[in-house]
């Protein structure tokens, strides 16, 4: 695998990327972080280079606020234009739509994206937050049946952003939703867990690409 780092333009400002590529170097995998860690948290680190050994070419990068070093994450028009521009770059790289995965608040940006109709190979939501933490009547579902890329969420059965019962009503019923569940809270299980999200998920990439 070769890797470096790379800059991503956000309007006049930029951002630190971290590119890793797999033998399969027309796929490409953006990997956004969630919003109290930033792109060199162990456990993105983990699944980045464990994607980019099973093939795939994975790009993380750090949102306007974390590469500022602060702790308040971005309006959401910010982080949609960093994780677009970031998007950007590596379907340049691969020649090609990517697939858009992230944790928590990274994947849900995702979504915003593809919901607007930009293109993507995929979605893979680790950990979506479907409701903040203690607001279940907040869902953060409506945008999702605009959706019409595949979608692959792995989620805890204990998340206390993502009530199940909510979850199988809102968005395990969408026709291009694919589910996989652990026995896990908001942390899926920490590196317990890893091997099995990058077994899966390079497994269902792999399929979508075939």
């Amino acid at each position: 695998m070769l890797s470096g780092e790379v800059r991503i333009a956000v309007g006049e400002a930029t951002v630190t990327g971290r590119l890793v590529r797999g033998e399969d170097s027309q796929t490409g995998l953006l990997l956004a972080h969630g919003a109290g860690t930033n792109q060199d948290h162990p456990r993105l680190i983990e699944l980045r280079d464990g994607l980019a050994a099973a093939g795939l070419t994975v790009l993380t990068f750090n949102y306007l606020y974390t590469e500022a070093e602060r702790k308040r994450p971005d309006a959401q028009s910010l982080l949609l234009s960093a994780h677009r521009a970031a998007r950007d770059l590596l379907a340049g790289e691969v020649g090609g739509p990517v697939v858009l995965a992230g944790r928590s608040m990274g994947g849900r940006m995702g979504t915003y994206l593809a919901a607007a109709g930009e293109p993507a190979l995929g979605l893979v939501l680790y950990a979506y937050p479907l409701h903040p933490p203690g607001k279940p009547e907040n869902l953060r579902a409506d945008h999702l049946p605009a959706i019409t890329a595949p979608m692959l969420f792995f989620q805890g059965t204990r998340d206390s952003l993502n009530r199940m019962e909510l979850f199988d009503r809102y968005v395990r019923p969408l026709p291009n939703v694919t589910v996989e569940l652990l026995e896990a809270d908001h942390s899926l299980g920490g590196a317990r867990n890893a091997a099995r999200l990058i077994e899966r998920t390079a497994e269902w990439i792999g399929r979508l690409v075939r």
